[in-house]
């Protein structure tokens, strides 16, 4: 090798450190800072659902307050992702990660020490403002700190393994937790969030600073939308459809989201571009993205309910009894990876979203006789499996036939309109399911309180909730069929998709 050879080589090597802070191994501080928040945020999203039980019956909540729990972290974490990742980009992305996991940690800090409804609803939406700053942030840091190769590749391995990991342990861990009192679950998040944010310090280096326009207006109107929108559903059945506060919250909503189309199209950086709605297969991807969102979100909270209130589980024995839930989803996850570039996409998401349908309506037919074995086992695996095989290919379409350039915008849109419409999928099935327990002569309020003909009427609630989720997994099917995208391209967008990251 030629001198001058050996002297360019080493100035690539030399500015590849510099730009790059992590050139040598994935493994280090930085990683474990930027998937320990990652893995933090999975385990509180999923531990929520495990407590809902134990929570309603210590802070006696209502029904609709019981849902507000998980819908209000959902709906400001959805509502304000894309405005979060834009802050990072703005004003540098290691201050505004710190900022975000400083706020998640002081939120967890307060719902921990709720002693009421109203505190632990207001810190809980506190919560997903924190995880909407520090998540996309955190994605973003991975791209700047490790080098593009063999490292940087390790390191989204890592930090995607976070969210398989942390669906399977937050299971356990949440119900463990639960078992001993339901604030463990937040408090736990301190002392994690502290080491975080100590190491970060250390560990992150910060970006350069983009003075972008951001489009504050439009993810303040999404979220009051959507808010408004979910407060209608959810207060519906108790205060009454025609009241007021619901009657306005729902025609305030849909005007709000009016508004925010509005401000999108005069927006100068606007977080929801027309210009990629172009493409119908697209729409249609969306669309049934948020429908399949809808089903995992509202699935897991009543399910939970179920098992807990009505069969009598612990909050440890139903989390265990959910693991196989991501065993069967991370089967057909691998599947779906491995055919999505041979079978058109249409097929593996129609066939998942029918056998999650079939699931659900077997589901809501279940009483207080279920058995886990007889019953619960195989219907936990096969929607597990039916899910998996059709959220895999639907983020693939979403950036099929687009550059390496739109990949970045149309995956944070496809994540917020999976994260968004699951609180407004919730409340709907929240709608049905407290409706249908009290046309039953059933109650608002504490299972432990009620009679054998009130936990019945409950017992049927909780089920027709599973057939408001298995209405949106037909209609996931039903608009999945309108995607036309072919193998090819599904695998151009996997090379796209790659090329995006700086994946090998």
């Amino acid at each position: 090798m030629s001198d001058s050879l050996r002297s360019e080589n080493a100035g690539g090597s030399e500015n590849l450190a510099v730009k790059y802070p992590v050139t040598t191994r994935a493994f280090g501080l930085a990683i474990i800072v930027l998937s320990g928040m990652q893995l933090m945020m999975v385990l509180d999203g999923t531990v929520a659902s495990l407590a809902l039980a134990r929570i309603q019956e210590d802070l006696d909540l209502s029904d609709s307050g019981r849902n507000w729990v998980i819908t209000s972290y959902a709906l400001t974490f959805g509502g304000l992702m894309l405005l979060g990742g834009r802050l990072g980009d703005t004003f540098g992305r290691k201050k505004v990660f710190l900022s975000g996991v400083i706020l998640f940690t002081l939120a967890s800090l307060a719902c921990g020490l709720a002693t009421n409804e109203a505190m632990l609803i207001a810190a809980r939406s506190l919560q997903g403002v924190g995880a909407a700053i520090a998540s996309p942030t955190a994605l973003a840091l991975v791209a700047t700190t490790f080098a593009p190769g063999p490292v940087r590749n390790q390191a989204i391995a890592i930090f995607a393994a976070m969210t398989g990991i942390g669906s399977v342990t937050g299971l356990i861990i949440g119900g463990a937790l639960t078992e001993v009192s339901w604030r463990w679950i937040f408090l736990i998040n301190v002392p994690i969030g502290l080491l975080i944010i100590a190491l970060a310090f250390g560990a992150l280096v910060e970006t350069g600073a983009e003075r972008l326009a951001l489009d504050v207006p439009g993810a303040i109107l999404a979220t009051l939308g959507c808010t408004g929108i979910v407060f209608g559903f959810t207060e519906g059945p108790e205060m009454g459809w025609t009241s007021a506060p619901v009657l306005g919250a729902l025609i305030g909503g849909v005007a709000l989201f009016v508004i925010f189309l509005m401000v999108e199209r005069r927006a100068e950086n606007p977080l929801l571009p027309f210009s990629l709605f172009k493409n119908k297969n697209r729409v249609f991807t969306f669309i049934s993205l948020a429908l399949m969102g809808a089903v995992m979100f509202s699935l897991a909270p009543f399910v939970a309910l179920f098992v807990q209130d009505i069969l009598g589980y612990s909050p440890l024995h139903a989390g265990l009894a959910f693991v196989p839930f991501a065993f069967g989803l991370g089967a057909a996850a691998f599947v779906a990876s491995k055919l999505v570039v041979r079978v058109q996409a249409r097929w593996l998401i129609v066939t998942g979203a029918v056998m999650t349908f079939l699931g659900l309506l077997y589901g809501s037919t279940l009483d207080q006789s279920t058995t886990y074995m007889g019953n619960l086992f195989v219907l936990v695996v096969g929607i597990g499996f039916g899910v998996g095989l059709a959220v895999v290919p639907l983020p693939l379409c979403a950036i099929a036939g687009v550059g390496s350039q739109d990949i970045g915008p149309l995956t944070a849109i496809a994540q917020v309109a999976q994260v968004l419409f699951g609180p407004v999928g919730l409340a709907i099935v929240g709608a049905m399911a407290t409706s249908r327990t009290l046309s039953l002569g059933g109650v608002s309020g504490v299972a432990a309180d009620m009679n054998e003909a009130q936990l019945s009427a409950l017992s049927e609630g909780y089920v027709f909730a599973l057939f408001g989720c298995a209405i949106f997994a037909a209609l996931a099917a039903i608009s999945a069929l309108f995607i036309k995208f072919t193998p090819a391209d599904v695998a151009q967008a996997q090379a796209a998709e790659k090329v995006a990251q700086g994946i090998d």
